[in-house]
Order: structure tokens, then C-alpha cells, then sequence
């Protein structure tokens, strides 16, 4: 935790790095804010602090419109933690309060409803409605601002049980009408997203080396899926089909990279440019929220670069590549699966398989196939299928890493290098030691905890893994 004393020199100071780590509010203003906000320093008897954007909404205060609070990444720690508190704020980003109800998050988590209500206000200041309210009010704000779609469809798009609801709800995170918070976007943004998909913003936290990223998404490229673009100066775009709950989207992600700039100039942040497109906009929050763990783009790079550079052997690695990022995945089974047997049995799966869009958009025209449609496959894919479909393996944002690295090596054939690198990369693990990996001469990789998927990921983009 952050004491006091270091938040108000990180809002004194407009310190971008910590976006997302924190919420600031001024009694004075009833507004609340990022810390890298633009705004004049407020006094600090003024100020009080939040966890999370949802415990400033919950006491009465309103998101600033300069800085806009609910669009900054999010908190690193989220990704790290293992506890149940870690996993449901995992879970609830995913969207799965909206579609399950808390009950629901309760189940996947292994507590009572009671239990997680408690553990969450004690850690967060927010219980799970109330977290989730704050996404809804952020997804609706998108949808607002970028498409030309009509409010009541937005309303429940966003994932509100009526069009009241939503109104009040906009009304007090943004102290606007959606109407007013729908005339502050420019138009030439709806007009675009209406043809085009529904254009976003991915902000990240710090540098983001994105180069190594797309590379090994080159890779790992499986047709029809998947597709990659352009050249390596820097104007690649990678596209990619998802199944989602209630539809199917395609989403495409630019390589090239935007800073922050003006008051965040001392430790920038910036975003990369994303669209989506959606049979069903309800998809949207947990779209983005995939997006963002295949990116990595809510690491903490001031953190992990800091550790790893006090190792002698990966100092200049990080300081050829700040802010590298520990790819994650788009669909936690999907990548199980092809983890397990390579691209070429992969591609053959998706031809085989595959669920066609009904409306392809160029090579990009198949679904990789769901793991119930893999059941009666030979071997150990048919095996980790089965455990995928009944439940028996779980690998969604919730699940527990070490249950979920226990059942993987339980499955016949499974090797432990190939269930560490599921944890890795579908589980989205920052600290794993994958089996077999050849190691620098007197390498020691415990001196990396809690970072060593990201010294992995410097040493194969060094090309010395």
C-alpha cells in the first residue's frame, strides 16, 4: 500500500504512473480524479484517496471531465494477487457480474456471496455491484461517445437492467444527461464507428515495447483466426476473431503506439488504437478486457523494469526494451489448446472445426473451435478438452493458478513445460519458470520473482531463449 504522504506527492506532482493504482477525490469539488490529472493541485486536508473508481462513485463523488478517471488502466496489482480478491476483480472485468449476478462470481470464486462482498469493501471500498456498476457506467460512456447508436440500446448494451437505471447512473458518475455526455464526443467519431467498428483507446501504464509482442503473434499466427499486416517499421496491425458470451467480434489492434504528452510528459503513458466489431454490443467490456490481457497492458513496467535491472545479465535488456510486456491470451482455452499442439495442428483444427462467420471480413472468417467440440479428439487434447467443457479445468480470469496448474499435469500426456507455459501465458501468470528453458550460464531465475515471465519474454526477444 502507498502511504498518504507518497499520494499526494504523486497528485502534487501529476505522476502518471500511478493512474489506475489510485483515485483521488476533493471534498470541496465533489469530483474525483487520476492522479496525473491537469487540474490545479488541490489543498491537501481536501483530498481524500480511493482504490477504486467505483468507492469514489460510492461516496458521492463525480468523474472529472478533464482527465477522465474511469478511462485510465488498470491496477497492476489485480493481475499479480492470487488471493480472492485478486480473482474477482478479475472475474468482475470480465463482465461476469453483468451476465452471472453475484452469486454467480461468487460460485466460480469458491466463497459466498457474503464472503466476497465483505473481502472486496474491506480491500477495495467497493463491493461487486458496485464495481460492476462503475465498468457499465464506463462502457456506456464509450458507446455514447463512439457510435451513433440510440440510447436505449446502449442502455442495455452496456449491461443496465432498464433505460432509468442507466439515466441515473449517468447522471451521477458524469453529472450529465447521456444526451450532454453524448454532444462532448466530437461527431466525427460516431460517424466513423458506425461503419467501422467501434473505435477505442488502450491505455497503458509507462513504455509499452510492442515489437516483441507482435512478433510472437506472427508466430504464433493460426489462418482464418488470425491475421497480421504491414512490416516491422513500426505499422503492423494485428486482427483476430473472438467468441464472446452472447456473439462473435472482430478485433484489430496497431502496433504503433501513442505518449502522452503536456502534464504527463515525466512519466508518460499513452494507448494503442483499437476497433471492434460486435454481433452483440453487450460483448464490448468483456471484448476490451481480453484485449487488454493479451497486451499485457495493465503490467506495472516501473516496477517490473526496476526489479529486472538490478540483475547484472538483464540491466541492458530492459534498457534496450523498456516496458516489455508478457503477452497474455485472447481466449484462455483456445490458447491451452494450441499451446499444447503447435500451429500446423492448430490451423488443421480450424479448418476442421472451425465455425464460419456469418459475415467473414477478408482472410479473417472462422472461430477457433470450442472446446466441447474437441471432446472425442485422440490423446491429450481430447483430454484437456473434456476437462475445459465439464468444468474439471478451469482458465478464466477468476481461476486459481496453482488448481489450474495441478489439474493441467493431471491430464495424460501433459508435460510440466507445456501446463507452465498455459499458466503463463492463458492464466496470464507474471512470475513462472518454465521447465526446459536453456538459461544465460549462471542464470538464477529466483532472483527474478516476482518477474520472471517478463525476464523470459527479455531473453527470447534478445534471442538468447
Amino acid at each position: 500500500m502507498i502511504d498518504e504522504d507518497r499520494r499526494y506527492e504523486a497528485v502534487r506532482s501529476r505522476d502518471a504512473r500511478f493512474d489506475g493504482e489510485f483515485f483521488f477525490a476533493v471534498e470541496t469539488t465533489g469530483i474525483y480524479c487520476r492522479p496525473s490529472c491537469p487540474a490545479v493541485t488541490p489543498k491537501r486536508q481536501n483530498v481524500r484517496y480511493y482504490a477504486t473508481a467505483a468507492a469514489a462513485q460510492g461516496s458521492g463523488y463525480r468523474a472529472c471531465r478533464r482527465c477522465r478517471p474511469d478511462a485510465v488502466p488498470g491496477s497492476a496489482e489485480w493481475n499479480v494477487r492470487a488471493d480472492v480478491v485478486g480473482r474477482a476483480m478479475r472475474l468482475i472485468g470480465d463482465g461476469v457480474v453483468d451476465r452471472e449476478g453475484v452469486g454467480g462470481l461468487a460460485t466460480r470464486l469458491g466463497y459466498s456471496a457474503r464472503q466476497v462482498q465483505r473481502q472486496l469493501t474491506a480491500e477495495v471500498g467497493a463491493g461487486p455491484v458496485a464495481l460492476a456498476r462503475a465498468q457499465r457506467a464506463h462502457t456506456a460512456r464509450v458507446l455514447l461517445q463512439t457510435t451513433p447508436l440510440p440510447v436505449t440500446e446502449i442502455a442495455f448494451a452496456a449491461g443496465f437492467a432498464s433505460v432509468r437505471q442507466f439515466n441515473d447512473t449517468i447522471r451521477e458518475v458524469y453529472a450529465r444527461t447521456p444526451t450532454q455526455l453524448r454532444a462532448d464526443a466530437p461527431e466525427r467519431s460516431r460517424a466513423v464507428a458506425s461503419s467501422a467498428g467501434i473505435p477505442l483507446r488502450l491505455a497503458h501504464r509507462g513504455a509499452c515495447e510492442t515489437g516483441p509482442v507482435f512478433d510472437l503473434l506472427g508466430r504464433e499466427l493460426v489462418p482464418g483466426v488470425e491475421e497480421l499486416t504491414g512490416d516491422v517499421a513500426g505499422t503492423r496491425v494485428f486482427r483476430r476473431t473472438l467468441r464472446l458470451p452472447y456473439g462473435s467480434g472482430i478485433v484489430s489492434v496497431d502496433e504503433a503506439g501513442h505518449e502522452q504528452t503536456g502534464a504527463q510528459a515525466e512519466h508518460r503513458g499513452g494507448w494503442l488504437d483499437a476497433r471492434i466489431h460486435l454481433t452483440d454490443l453487450r460483448d464490448l467490456t468483456t471484448a476490451v478486457g481480453r484485449l487488454r490481457r493479451l497486451f499485457d497492458l495493465d503490467a506495472d513496467p516501473y516496477a517490473i523494469d526496476e526489479r529486472l535491472s538490478a540483475d547484472p545479465r538483464l540491466a541492458p535488456l530492459v534498457a534496450a526494451r523498456p516496458g516489455l510486456r508478457s503477452p497474455g491470451a485472447a481466449d484462455p482455452a483456445e490458447l491451452a489448446v494450441r499451446l499444447l499442439v503447435g500451429p500446423e495442428r492448430s490451423a488443421r483444427l480450424v479448418e476442421r472445426y472451425g465455425k464460419r462467420l456469418d459475415a467473414p471480413c477478408g482472410a479473417l472468417d472462422r472461430l477457433f473451435p470450442a472446446p466441447d467440440v474437441l471432446v472425442d479428439e485422440p490423446g491429450t487434447l481430447g483430454a484437456l478438452a473434456r476437462a475445459l467443457a465439464d468444468g474439471t479445468l478451469s482458465l478464466d480470469a477468476g481461476a486459481d493458478r496453482d488448481d489450474a496448474e495441478a489439474a493441467l499435469r493431471a491430464l495424460p500426456g501433459m508435460d510440466a513445460r507445456t501446463a507452465a507455459l498455459i499458466r503463463l501465458r492463458a492464466l496470464g501468470d507474471p512470475d513462472v519458470a518454465v521447465p526446459g528453458d536453456a538459461l544465460p550460464d549462471d542464470s538464477d531465475s529466483d532472483a527474478w520473482r516476482p518477474w520472471r515471465s517478463y525476464a523470459r519474454q527479455h531473453l527470447i526477444a534478445e534471442g538468447q531463449m
